[in-house]
């Protein structure tokens, strides 16, 4: 089964800051976070360990993660609120990995995900 591919879009340019949604049939959509919060279903964690570790050693950013889901919704009012303890964190700067609760989360499956501005966090 395909999959949609998410990821929150760094490079500059018109879509620069936005949630990037890549649809098993190409189409691609940019949403600004603070217009839209995303809720996806059945997720996995994504990331080029290889191009991580080469940005936290000092490299320049390249797009090295990302988020698989079966389905997402577009939500456009009554956002979730952010739950700090539930954050998924990823910056390679940082570490070169996904990290949920301290703990590091590359591969790891979701039931749940949602997005608050550019942050993802687990229902």
């Amino acid at each position: 089964m395909k999959r949609i591919k998410v990821r929150f879009n760094l490079g500059r340019g018109a879509n620069y800051m936005k949630w990037k949604v890549e649809y098993p049939d190409g189409r691609i959509e940019y949403h600004r976070p603070s217009d839209v919060q995303l809720i996806m279903e059945v997720c996995q964690l994504k990331n080029q360990r290889t191009t991580a570790q080469k940005i936290f050693k000092g490299a320049s950013k390249t797009v090295c993660a990302w988020v698989l889901c079966e389905e997402i919704e577009l939500r456009t009012k009554r956002f979730i609120k952010d739950n700090q303890e539930k954050r998924v964190r990823y910056n390679p700067r940082v570490t070169p990995n996904w990290m949920y609760k301290n703990e590091l989360a590359d591969g790891k499956t979701f039931e749940r995900l949602y997005s608050v501005d550019s942050g993802l966090y687990v229902f």
